[in-house]
Protein backbone atom coordinates (compact mmCIF):
# COMPACT_ATOMS: atom_id res chain seq x y z
CA UNK A 1 0.00 0.00 0.00
CA UNK A 2 1.27 3.25 -1.02
CA UNK A 3 0.80 7.04 0.40
CA UNK A 4 -0.43 9.70 -1.34
CA UNK A 5 -2.39 13.13 -0.04
CA UNK A 6 -4.49 15.58 -2.46
CA UNK A 7 -3.34 18.82 -2.59
CA UNK A 8 -6.38 19.99 -2.07
CA UNK A 9 -4.78 19.72 1.18
CA UNK A 10 -2.41 23.32 0.46
CA UNK A 11 -4.44 25.38 -1.69
CA UNK A 12 -1.71 28.34 -0.78
CA UNK A 13 1.44 25.89 -2.44
CA UNK A 14 2.77 26.32 -5.53
CA UNK A 15 3.51 23.07 -7.88
CA UNK A 16 7.27 23.54 -6.80
CA UNK A 17 6.05 23.43 -3.16
CA UNK A 18 3.50 20.74 -3.65
CA UNK A 19 6.06 17.96 -4.98
CA UNK A 20 9.33 19.33 -2.44
CA UNK A 21 7.07 18.99 0.59
CA UNK A 22 5.95 15.28 -0.65
CA UNK A 23 9.55 14.31 -0.88
CA UNK A 24 10.26 16.14 2.24
CA UNK A 25 7.63 14.04 4.49
CA UNK A 26 8.30 10.89 2.77
CA UNK A 27 5.43 10.88 0.62
CA UNK A 28 4.66 8.29 -2.43
CA UNK A 29 2.39 10.29 -4.67
CA UNK A 30 0.20 13.57 -4.88
CA UNK A 31 -3.33 13.30 -5.98
CA UNK A 32 -3.64 16.87 -8.14
CA UNK A 33 -7.03 18.51 -7.41
CA UNK A 34 -5.99 22.43 -7.82
CA UNK A 35 -3.40 24.39 -9.49
CA UNK A 36 -2.26 27.60 -8.03
CA UNK A 37 -5.11 27.20 -5.39
CA UNK A 38 -8.38 26.22 -8.16
CA UNK A 39 -9.47 23.45 -9.31
CA UNK A 40 -6.98 22.52 -11.73
CA UNK A 41 -8.52 23.01 -15.88
CA UNK A 42 -9.31 20.28 -18.11
CA UNK A 43 -7.45 22.79 -20.90
CA UNK A 44 -4.08 23.42 -19.08
CA UNK A 45 -1.15 24.23 -21.57
CA UNK A 46 1.23 21.47 -22.63
CA UNK A 47 4.12 24.22 -21.22
CA UNK A 48 2.42 23.87 -17.65
CA UNK A 49 1.93 19.81 -17.90
CA UNK A 50 5.45 19.79 -19.35
CA UNK A 51 6.55 21.51 -15.89
CA UNK A 52 4.34 19.55 -13.79
CA UNK A 53 5.88 16.39 -15.23
CA UNK A 54 9.19 17.44 -14.50
CA UNK A 55 9.03 18.82 -10.87
CA UNK A 56 7.21 15.15 -10.35
CA UNK A 57 10.25 13.37 -11.88
CA UNK A 58 12.47 15.70 -9.87
CA UNK A 59 10.67 14.71 -6.79
CA UNK A 60 10.64 11.38 -7.08
CA UNK A 61 6.80 11.33 -6.17
CA UNK A 62 4.09 9.86 -8.42
CA UNK A 63 0.96 11.95 -9.59
CA UNK A 64 -1.28 9.00 -8.51
CA UNK A 65 -4.96 10.84 -10.44
CA UNK A 66 -6.27 14.47 -11.06
CA UNK A 67 -9.99 15.18 -9.58
CA UNK A 68 -12.65 16.19 -11.92
CA UNK A 69 -15.75 18.03 -10.70
CA UNK A 70 -17.95 16.29 -13.56
CA UNK A 71 -22.00 14.83 -12.74
CA UNK A 72 -23.96 13.09 -14.85
CA UNK A 73 -27.36 12.70 -12.49
CA UNK A 74 -29.54 15.25 -14.41
CA UNK A 75 -32.00 14.75 -16.38
CA UNK A 76 -30.66 17.23 -18.62
CA UNK A 77 -29.45 16.00 -21.71
CA UNK A 78 -27.09 18.66 -22.78
CA UNK A 79 -25.80 19.06 -19.11
CA UNK A 80 -24.90 15.70 -19.34
CA UNK A 81 -23.23 15.67 -22.81
CA UNK A 82 -20.90 18.96 -21.65
CA UNK A 83 -19.85 16.81 -18.35
CA UNK A 84 -19.39 13.62 -20.96
CA UNK A 85 -17.10 16.31 -22.96
CA UNK A 86 -15.67 17.71 -19.83
CA UNK A 87 -14.31 14.61 -18.30
CA UNK A 88 -13.17 13.66 -22.17
CA UNK A 89 -10.84 16.82 -21.75
CA UNK A 90 -9.39 15.53 -18.52
CA UNK A 91 -9.02 12.11 -19.98
CA UNK A 92 -6.48 14.00 -22.65
CA UNK A 93 -4.90 15.68 -19.54
CA UNK A 94 -4.13 13.06 -17.71
CA UNK A 95 -2.66 11.58 -20.82
CA UNK A 96 -0.40 14.20 -20.67
CA UNK A 97 0.90 14.19 -17.34
CA UNK A 98 1.21 10.40 -17.42
CA UNK A 99 -1.50 10.54 -14.83
CA UNK A 100 -3.30 6.87 -14.32
CA UNK A 101 -7.03 8.19 -13.06
CA UNK A 102 -9.44 10.78 -13.54
CA UNK A 103 -11.98 10.77 -10.69
CA UNK A 104 -15.64 11.48 -11.33
CA UNK A 105 -18.84 11.91 -9.21
CA UNK A 106 -21.75 10.53 -9.62
CA UNK A 107 -23.70 14.50 -8.67
CA UNK A 108 -26.84 15.07 -6.62
CA UNK A 109 -30.05 13.75 -8.54
CA UNK A 110 -32.61 16.31 -9.95
CA UNK A 111 -35.91 16.53 -7.78
CA UNK A 112 -38.47 13.97 -9.99
CA UNK A 113 -35.50 11.80 -10.94
CA UNK A 114 -35.58 8.22 -8.78
CA UNK A 115 -32.21 6.30 -7.85
CA UNK A 116 -32.43 3.57 -11.17
CA UNK A 117 -32.56 6.56 -13.58
CA UNK A 118 -29.63 8.48 -12.30
CA UNK A 119 -27.57 5.17 -11.93
CA UNK A 120 -28.53 4.87 -15.87
CA UNK A 121 -27.63 8.51 -16.51
CA UNK A 122 -24.20 8.22 -14.98
CA UNK A 123 -23.79 4.49 -16.36
CA UNK A 124 -24.50 5.95 -19.94
CA UNK A 125 -22.22 9.12 -19.60
CA UNK A 126 -19.41 6.94 -18.41
CA UNK A 127 -19.96 4.23 -21.07
CA UNK A 128 -19.57 7.26 -23.66
CA UNK A 129 -15.97 8.03 -22.24
CA UNK A 130 -14.57 4.15 -21.84
CA UNK A 131 -13.43 3.78 -25.37
CA UNK A 132 -11.23 6.98 -25.46
CA UNK A 133 -10.27 6.18 -21.64
CA UNK A 134 -9.02 2.80 -22.57
CA UNK A 135 -7.11 4.53 -25.81
CA UNK A 136 -5.44 6.23 -23.26
CA UNK A 137 -4.88 3.82 -20.56
CA UNK A 138 -6.40 6.34 -17.69
CA UNK A 139 -8.96 4.53 -15.57
CA UNK A 140 -12.00 6.55 -15.04
CA UNK A 141 -13.15 6.45 -11.33
CA UNK A 142 -16.53 7.17 -9.76
CA UNK A 143 -15.99 8.17 -6.31
CA UNK A 144 -18.34 7.18 -2.97
CA UNK A 145 -20.05 11.10 -3.15
CA UNK A 146 -22.86 12.89 -2.81
CA UNK A 147 -25.56 11.30 -3.86
CA UNK A 148 -23.63 7.95 -4.83
CA UNK A 149 -22.06 8.11 -1.19
CA UNK A 150 -24.05 4.70 -0.82
CA UNK A 151 -21.19 2.10 -2.02
CA UNK A 152 -24.05 0.19 -3.86
CA UNK A 153 -24.82 2.77 -6.08
CA UNK A 154 -21.70 3.41 -7.80
CA UNK A 155 -21.38 -0.79 -7.42
CA UNK A 156 -24.69 -0.77 -10.00
CA UNK A 157 -22.98 2.08 -12.03
CA UNK A 158 -19.77 0.20 -12.49
CA UNK A 159 -21.74 -2.91 -13.42
CA UNK A 160 -23.68 -1.62 -15.65
CA UNK A 161 -20.67 -0.39 -17.82
CA UNK A 162 -18.94 -3.24 -17.33
CA UNK A 163 -15.21 -2.09 -18.46
CA UNK A 164 -12.27 -3.02 -16.78
CA UNK A 165 -11.26 1.19 -17.76
CA UNK A 166 -14.44 2.27 -14.85
CA UNK A 167 -13.50 1.78 -11.61
CA UNK A 168 -14.17 2.99 -7.83
CA UNK A 169 -12.95 5.16 -5.70
CA UNK A 170 -13.77 4.87 -1.93
CA UNK A 171 -14.22 8.19 0.22
CA UNK A 172 -14.02 6.49 3.46
CA UNK A 173 -16.42 9.87 4.76
CA UNK A 174 -19.33 9.55 2.73
CA UNK A 175 -20.63 5.96 3.24
CA UNK A 176 -19.84 6.18 6.82
CA UNK A 177 -22.23 8.55 7.40
CA UNK A 178 -24.92 7.10 5.55
CA UNK A 179 -24.74 4.47 7.67
CA UNK A 180 -22.46 1.46 5.98
CA UNK A 181 -20.12 -0.79 7.30
CA UNK A 182 -16.50 -0.97 6.36
CA UNK A 183 -17.89 -4.91 5.24
CA UNK A 184 -20.95 -3.50 3.49
CA UNK A 185 -19.01 -0.47 1.78
CA UNK A 186 -15.84 -3.12 1.09
CA UNK A 187 -17.91 -6.02 -0.51
CA UNK A 188 -20.01 -3.72 -3.11
CA UNK A 189 -16.88 -1.82 -4.29
CA UNK A 190 -13.83 -4.89 -3.98
CA UNK A 191 -14.69 -6.12 -7.78
CA UNK A 192 -13.94 -2.47 -8.92
CA UNK A 193 -11.65 -0.78 -5.93
CA UNK A 194 -8.97 0.89 -7.60
CA UNK A 195 -8.50 3.61 -5.06
CA UNK A 196 -9.16 5.24 -1.82
CA UNK A 197 -9.81 8.66 0.05
CA UNK A 198 -9.07 8.46 3.92
CA UNK A 199 -9.98 11.23 6.10
CA UNK A 200 -11.57 10.78 9.61
CA UNK A 201 -14.76 13.98 10.69
CA UNK A 202 -16.95 14.05 13.80
CA UNK A 203 -20.81 15.31 14.11
CA UNK A 204 -20.83 18.34 15.75
CA UNK A 205 -25.08 18.29 15.35
CA UNK A 206 -24.94 19.93 12.39
CA UNK A 207 -22.56 19.34 9.67
CA UNK A 208 -19.40 17.07 9.54
CA UNK A 209 -15.77 18.63 11.33
CA UNK A 210 -13.10 17.08 9.29
CA UNK A 211 -10.45 15.98 11.98
CA UNK A 212 -6.91 14.39 12.29
CA UNK A 213 -7.09 10.39 12.21
CA UNK A 214 -8.12 8.86 15.63
CA UNK A 215 -9.88 12.17 16.59
CA UNK A 216 -13.07 11.41 14.57
CA UNK A 217 -15.95 9.20 14.30
CA UNK A 218 -14.92 7.42 10.87
CA UNK A 219 -13.12 3.89 11.91
CA UNK A 220 -10.01 4.77 9.94
CA UNK A 221 -7.95 2.37 11.47
CA UNK A 222 -10.59 -0.30 11.20
CA UNK A 223 -10.76 0.60 7.29
CA UNK A 224 -6.85 0.36 7.04
CA UNK A 225 -7.23 -3.10 8.72
CA UNK A 226 -9.55 -4.21 6.55
CA UNK A 227 -7.50 -3.37 3.35
CA UNK A 228 -4.54 -4.93 4.27
CA UNK A 229 -6.28 -8.06 5.05
CA UNK A 230 -7.84 -8.18 1.54
CA UNK A 231 -4.39 -7.64 0.16
CA UNK A 232 -5.33 -4.13 -1.01
CA UNK A 233 -2.04 -2.89 -2.63
CA UNK A 234 -2.70 0.51 -4.37
CA UNK A 235 -2.57 4.26 -2.77
CA UNK A 236 -4.41 5.44 -0.01
CA UNK A 237 -4.89 9.55 -0.39
CA UNK A 238 -5.14 11.39 2.31
CA UNK A 239 -7.87 13.94 1.71
CA UNK A 240 -7.22 17.36 3.93
CA UNK A 241 -10.01 19.53 2.50
CA UNK A 242 -8.50 22.55 3.61
CA UNK A 243 -9.48 24.16 0.16
CA UNK A 244 -13.23 24.28 1.39
CA UNK A 245 -12.21 24.41 4.91
CA UNK A 246 -9.97 26.98 5.49
CA UNK A 247 -10.36 26.94 9.37
CA UNK A 248 -8.47 23.47 9.61
CA UNK A 249 -4.89 23.01 10.77
CA UNK A 250 -2.30 23.95 7.84
CA UNK A 251 -0.89 21.34 5.53
CA UNK A 252 2.80 22.53 6.39
CA UNK A 253 1.97 20.43 10.16
CA UNK A 254 -1.32 18.28 9.37
CA UNK A 255 0.04 16.64 6.16
CA UNK A 256 3.29 14.95 8.70
CA UNK A 257 0.90 14.16 11.83
CA UNK A 258 -1.46 12.71 9.04
CA UNK A 259 1.20 10.73 7.52
CA UNK A 260 3.09 9.17 10.55
CA UNK A 261 -0.66 8.19 12.09
CA UNK A 262 -1.26 6.43 9.41
CA UNK A 263 2.33 4.19 9.47
CA UNK A 264 1.64 3.76 12.69
CA UNK A 265 -1.39 1.98 11.47
CA UNK A 266 0.29 0.30 8.39
CA UNK A 267 2.96 -1.19 10.98
CA UNK A 268 1.15 -2.19 13.65
CA UNK A 269 -1.41 -4.61 11.74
Amino acid sequence: MKIAFSNLACPEWSMEEVFSHAAEFSFDGVEIRLLDGNVIPSDLDRTTCTRIVKLAREANVEIVGLGASTKFATYDERQRKFNVDELLRYLELANQLDVPMVRTFGGGIDVGVGKTEAVHYVADALAQVAPRAVELGVSVLLETHDEFSHSAMVREVVNKVNSPIIGALWDTHHPYRMGETIEETYRNLQSALQHVHIKDARWNGDSWDLVVFGEGEVPVRNIVRKLIEEGYNRYVCIEWERKWHPEIEPALTALPKHLRILKQYLNKL
